[in-house]
């Protein structure tokens, strides 16, 4: 039986915060082609990836082994790095949401914590052959991979259905894209719901609660799929923008082979225990989707702001991470800080989104361009100046016509 001290039990909270985050940060690689092109309305694809992503975080503990005891060294890491790990990995997803960019939840979490684990324990904690080789190799490959993939099943596709019935065709695609969406949630929870159950597991040991080399516990198995999908069927909608409309304009076929080779790759790299971004396999298989149909486009700004992101991910959760454990290492009242400075800062970014809301109703209208993360990053911790609001409703007044009555007639 686990014994659990306060810190424990304030990060295995945190941890499933993370996982919530997770959740409706990472909805769009599942459901936004299925959205955007009509397949099933908004709210019923949501509660269909829930679902499926509760259901695929019992299929496997690979990934969350390698997490628990392949990145870093278990030995002389406390609680208080797992926790500040979690602060770097939720504040970078909550700012990606923000700007309604797809970015790595997975690559996050592992920023976070290698940050946190040098900050506390120095480079030699972390293990640079698991870091490339089950890391950074697959981050690059995946979104390559599902690319070529999808832009071949693509091109397969309309030479296959050249002489078919068009509005058959495209029934029978949109049928499709239900069925590989449900694979994308399955594969979305095998591999992303374990990081959490790793992060967890690797909290336990280090707190002395199990022994080292232990797999996930069924209680953190449970909790970790039961928090990924209610992030999941709240729906991270501007991320679902993006992906759906941002990138490029899909139809039914292009719907059905960018889901279908993005889920391929995910599954596969689940089964051998690659930590592997779904946010990169399934932009990666959007855009070859994308360049698959003749006359097809893929809009270069938004991937490349989306690439930005990608590299920013690491380095920027580890950053968070290691001054957020630098902090907890004056003791009780700076772990309090860190806590503190999380709350307020997810608050902040939290009500800088109500400004202009995203949600099923109007998830399908045209995307407009990203901003940039750092612009926004100081924006939402940032109150607006004395005025605006009054400046805001005064334009909203229109000014009094200087026009005589009469050239204001109708003719």
């Amino acid at each position: 039986m686990e014994s659990f001290s306060l810190i424990l039990a304030i990060v295995v909270i945190t941890a499933l915060a993370f996982d919530f985050t997770n959740g409706f940060h990472d909805t769009a690689n599942a459901m936004a082609t299925t959205i955007s092109t009509g397949a099933l309305r908004p709210k019923v694809a949501v509660a269909m990836s829930a679902v499926l992503n509760l259901v695929g975080a019992f299929l496997s503990v690979e990934v969350a082994n390698t997490i628990s005891k392949g990145l870093v060294d278990e030995t002389g890491i406390r609680p208080e790095v797992i926790f500040a790990a979690l602060v770097g990995a939720i504040l970078w997803n909550l700012l990606t949401w923000l700007v309604g960019l797809p970015s790595s939840s997975s690559h996050a979490l592992m920023g976070g914590l290698i940050g946190a684990t040098i900050a506390s324990a120095g480079v030699g904690a972390v293990h640079g052959d698991a870091l490339v080789t089950k890391v950074l190799i697959p981050a690059i490959a995946a979104p390559i991979v599902a690319g070529v993939a999808a832009l071949l099943a693509t091109r397969l596709s309309y030479s296959l259905g050249r002489k078919a019935d068009g509005k058959a065709a495209a029934k029978g695609y949109r049928a499709g894209q239900i069925a590989s969406a449900g694979l994308v949630s399955l594969a979305h929870g095998t591999n992303d719901a374990q990081k959490t159950m790793g992060i967890i597991t690797l909290a336990l040991v280090t707190g002395g609660a199990i022994a080292p080399g232990s797999n996930p516990p069924t209680w953190v198995i449970l909790s970790a799929g039961l928090a990924i999908a209610l992030g999941t069927y709240l729906g991270g909608w501007r991320i679902i923008r993006t992906m759906g409309k941002g990138l490029t304009d899909l139809q039914p076929q292009q719907g059905f082979a960018a889901q279908t080779s993005a889920a391929t790759v995910i599954l596969a790299s689940s089964h051998i225990g690659f930590s592997l971004s779904t946010t990169h396999s399934v932009s990666g298989a959007v855009m070859g989707a994308g360049l698959g149909r003749k006359g097809g486009v893929v809009r270069w700004s938004t991937a490349t702001r989306m690439f930005v992101a990608w590299g920013l991910t690491l380095p920027a959760a580890a950053l968070v991470g290691a001054v957020a454990e630098w902090v907890t290492g004056f003791g009780s009242w700076g772990t309090a800080l860190v806590a503190v400075f999380l709350i307020a800062s997810s608050a902040a970014i939290w009500q800088r989104s109500r400004r202009e809301v995203v949600d099923h109703t109007n998830v399908n209208d045209a995307a407009e361009e990203p901003a940039s993360v750092v612009t926004t990053a100081i924006a939402a911790v940032t109150p607006p100046p004395a005025g605006t609001v009054a400046e805001e409703l005064a334009a909203t007044i229109p000014a009094p016509s200087t026009e005589p009555a009469s050239s204001q007639a109708t003719v």
